[in-house]
């Protein structure tokens, strides 16, 4: 039988101040419905995933794998961040917006942009189709595996410790009800970060939340933050012509931890868009004049500036979406920014409690999340692996950024080799040397391999131009495997493709390329093709 306590609370009533400690051991691997009035269940399962972004999704498939009955609580919507508001329609975006700046360079297009209205509906169903695609496997995997025995459900609602191992769900109109589960993984993402006095109204002041439900172009935004995501949505908007762009940038260069090549391409391009760069500038008030957000901004000498703009997109960063979990009531630690903090490999301070993604705030990344959900499970549930455990390799990670032109990123980059005091030598070629960005009609841009300077051990590629992400994958597994520049070299690739240029560049640093450093150091008249090499091998 439930104790007085708990059967109060799972019908929705709150616990009275007296009522005695829950002891829910008994019912932890049963796997049973309990029987309750119409309504009113307690749910039993290996794993309970609160939150089904991309870390939820991916940890619950995992786990599903592993013939495990798992429980997916989300309140919000399916796919989170990365499919909603976030990479997914942010990424379509760019992707119309890099269209239309491609056909028109080339005379292929018109050069009217097209209406916000076909843009919006082309957003929302991106979005749409991928929900689809998530919320129907959901479904079908309700029915448990003929193979293994994995089950999986999904509960729309606000999950809420409440015990050891007990969590309540409260669905939007519906009584709260109680879940148990032997394991529990904290996927609950994060949400937009609005500067202090700042209220995102999704009218004047909006985010990336708001971008697909704008009305129409903006004739004119400030773009409060100039990281990766605000200089992809400045990318974006600034492609179309239609709204005049502004940045405040708090540093001296935009991308500061890039290297300053890859920044000064990315800003070149900025000033060919008209986007306006307030550098070095803090912002001092906003507020709504005469219909208008108005902005002070100031810089380290105290002079003041004054603009005006229709609205202001916020991109500040992200905070942790772990208010309201009752995370105290377990005792799960965190920090004062609310991510939580975590030991032993994605577990928190309860050792039947893992997070992954961005309550952690970590790397937020989609990709980073997804393999963080799956590795957490398999930590919880090693003993049902035939294979050992390989840790997640940050110093692989691979990233793209959504600019103009395109920057895709994997392992170190040189200003992070000189932190870490390690011995590298680097190669440098511009676009002009690959055919397939020759073909592409888009040369601007370049390649840029770093190697350690003792081994030719590979320890960051970075691609600036079209379609660069295609480049950085197959040097990922390298990094991985602890890759050298001879296993680039002998690599056969396709042609014509951009991974030449990764090629080519592992072959300058080796003395055997096809292209010869010495004939392309500087720039001639009709030529900005230049090969760049160097080797930083001391450090004090």
């Amino acid at each position: 039988m439930l104790s007085r306590a708990l059967t109060s609370l799972v019908r929705g009533r709150p616990l009275p101040p007296t009522a005695a400690p829950l002891h829910l051991n008994v019912y932890r691997s049963s796997h049973r419905c309990l029987s309750m009035p119409a309504r009113e269940h307690t749910y039993e399962y290996d794993l309970c995933v609160i939150g089904a972004g991309p870390a939820g999704y991916a940890a619950a498939m995992r786990a599903y794998d592993l013939g495990k009955k798992v429980l997916i609580v989300e309140g919000g919507k399916v796919g989170g961040a990365g499919v909603h508001d976030g990479a997914l329609s942010s990424k379509t975006l760019w992707h119309l917006a890099n269209d239309y700046a491609i056909y028109s360079s080339v005379g292929l297009g018109t050069t009217q942009a097209p209406s916000w209205d076909a843009i919006r509906n082309c957003l929302r169903s991106a979005t749409r189709e991928k929900t689809d695609i998530l919320e129907r496997q959901i479904k079908a995997l309700e029915t448990p595996s003929h193979v293994h025995g994995g089950q999986l459900f999904l509960q729309r609602g606000w999950a809420k410790f409440v015990a050891p191992h007990a969590i309540s769900i409260a669905p939007n109109d519906a009584l709260s009800f109680l879940a148990t589960a032997d394991n529990f993984l904290i996927a609950t993402g994060s949400k937009p970060r609005a500067p202090a006095g700042c209220t995102l109204d999704g009218h004047y002041f909006i985010s990336s939340d708001h971008v697909t439900e704008l009305s129409d172009f903006p004739k004119s935004m400030v773009i409060v933050g100039s990281g990766i995501v605000g200089c992809e949505f400045a990318s974006c908007f600034a492609t179309y012509g239609r709204t005049r762009i502004n940045m405040i940038d708090r540093r001296e260069r935009l991308l500061p931890f890039e290297d300053e090549d890859v920044a000064n391409v990315v800003e070149k391009n900025f000033n060919n868009l008209g986007v306006t760069v307030h550098h070095d500038m803090k912002l001092v008030n906003m507020s709504v004049v005469d219909g208008m957000v108005e902005y002070v901004i100031s810089n380290n000498k105290g002079c003041t500036e004054t603009h005006r703009v229709e609205k202001a997109l916020v991109s500040i960063g992200r905070d942790p979406c772990t208010a309201g979990l009752g995370l105290e009531t377990v005792g799960v630690k965190s920090k004062p920014d609310g991510s939580l903090e975590v030991v032993d490999n994605l577990r928190t301070s309860v050792p039947y409690i893992y997070a992954a993604g961005d309550a952690t705030v970590d790397v937020a990344l989609v990709n980073v999340a997804e393999l963080e959900g799956r590795s957490a499970v398999e930590l919880m549930y090693a003993k049902d692996l035939s294979y050992p455990i390989r840790p997640i390799r940050y110093e692989a990670l691979s990233t793209i950024m959504f600019l103009s032109p395109e920057v895709a990123c994997v392992g170190l980059n040189e200003q992070q080799a000189r932190q870490k005091k390690i011995p590298y030598r680097v190669a440098s070629l511009d676009n002009h040397f690959i055919n397939r960005y020759i073909a592409m009609r888009q040369t601007g841009g370049f390649i840029k391999l770093l190697a350690e300077a003792r081994t030719d051990k590979i320890l960051g590629v970075r691609v600036v131009g079209q379609e660069a992400s295609s480049a950085i994958h197959g040097v990922a597994m390298l990094i991985d495997r602890g890759g050298t520049l001879q296993d680039i070299d002998y690599c056969i690739h396709p042609h014509p493709a951009i991974t030449e240029g990764v090629q080519e560049a592992a072959r300058i640093l080796l003395g055997t390329s096809i292209h010869k450093p010495e004939v392309f150091e500087t720039c001639e008249a009709n030529s900005n093709a230049v090969i760049r090499y160097q080797c930083i091998n001391s450090y004090k």
